[in-house]
């Protein structure tokens, strides 16, 4: 089987994380249970350790406003986020879903990840795992996972 990073995590998130928040206590069972699904452990380690970039970046819910800067973008981001990407980072922000630290996140959590381009998809599936592991910003995981999701169930992406 021939999977990626992204695959791992989001089998991950599909299939424990989403259902049982708490299943993630229990690393060496999930990593069991991946590589008895098929993947690597290459690739399963590389997953929690993504996961644990993940927990060292999780911030504490402003209140009040805040001041959104600019966000200028290095090359080798440029080179993995293209315009498409970047403009959709820019919509979750105008729209309140993402702020100027979770943004970051985000990106910090895009750049981890193995592939050389990352596409829509990859990036909405980003969003919506640092949305749900940050504590105070349910409404905008429901709103994000509410334009992944069709009500029958299909993917939108």
């Amino acid at each position: 089987m021939k999977e990626t990073l992204l695959d791992v995590l989001l089998y991950l998130f599909e299939n424990y994380f989403y259902d049982d928040p708490d299943a993630v206590r229990d690393r060496e069972s999930l990593q069991a249970s991946l590589i008895q699904a098929g993947f690597s452990p290459a690739e399963v380690n590389k997953a929690f350790d993504w996961l644990d970039g993940l927990d060292h970046l999780r911030t504490p819910l402003q209140v009040g406003p805040s001041l959104q800067p600019l966000r200028l973008f290095a090359p080798q981001e440029e080179a993995r986020l293209d315009l498409e990407l970047r403009g959709f980072l820019l919509f979750l922000e105008q729209s309140g879903i993402l702020d100027a630290q979770l943004r970051e996140q985000v990106i910090d959590r895009a750049m981890a990840l193995d592939s050389e381009e990352l596409d829509l998809d990859d990036l909405k599936w980003v969003v919506l795992m640092v949305l749900f592991n940050q504590p105070g910003h349910e409404a905008a995981f429901a709103w994000m996972e509410s334009h992944m999701f069709s009500l029958d169930g299909e993917a939108l992406h």
